[in-house]
């Protein structure tokens, strides 16, 4: 499981610097590891990003509602399932899943990140900037956290 993680990883950080190409090829290693091992949660996770690599969000969706009902304390399905939402255009539930996979998996920084991307893109800069930096004090490596902070700031006048 520590390997599937660690794809994860890899996974989330290729499609937050648009490396689609790496980003597809980890997908697909960590489907076929999924496979391999009968790993039902983990099988539908891989496939819904390999679907929204494809730009098919509402599959995309599917797969990562099949993917939270085989664990239901997967965080980053419950992401990327918010994620495919604001693809959609679906922007009125998109916070409440967010906030469950938060929930789920407080330690994730990816969906702290996330949740204070839309919020600063809803105008509510206060609460983005706490959101970045809960992101920051789980992962202080991500780059994009940081910019993302400092756009909030900036729209928030300071």
């Amino acid at each position: 499981m520590d390997f599937l993680l660690n794809l994860r990883l890899q996974l989330d950080e290729a499609i937050t610097y648009q490396d689609e190409k790496r980003a597809r090829l980890i997908a697909l290693n960590g489907l076929k590891l999924a496979k391999t091992k009968e790993l039902l949660g983990e099988i539908e996770y891989f496939k819904g990003q390999l679907e929204i690599l494809n730009e098919n969000f509402k599959k995309a969706i599917a797969h990562f509602d099949r993917a939270i009902r085989f664990n239901p304390k997967d965080g980053a399905s419950y992401n990327d399932r918010a994620l495919c939402m604001v693809e959609l255009g679906t922007i009125d539930e998109v916070l409440e899943y967010l906030d469950k996979g938060i929930k789920v998996e407080p330690d994730f920084a990816t969906i702290h990140h996330n949740k204070g991307w839309l919020l600063n893109k809803l105008g509510r800069h206060t609460e983005a900037i706490r959101c970045f930096k809960r992101a920051l004090k789980l992962d202080r490596r991500r780059a994009v956290t940081y910019e993302n902070l400092a756009d909030a700031l900036y729209n928030l006048g300071d």
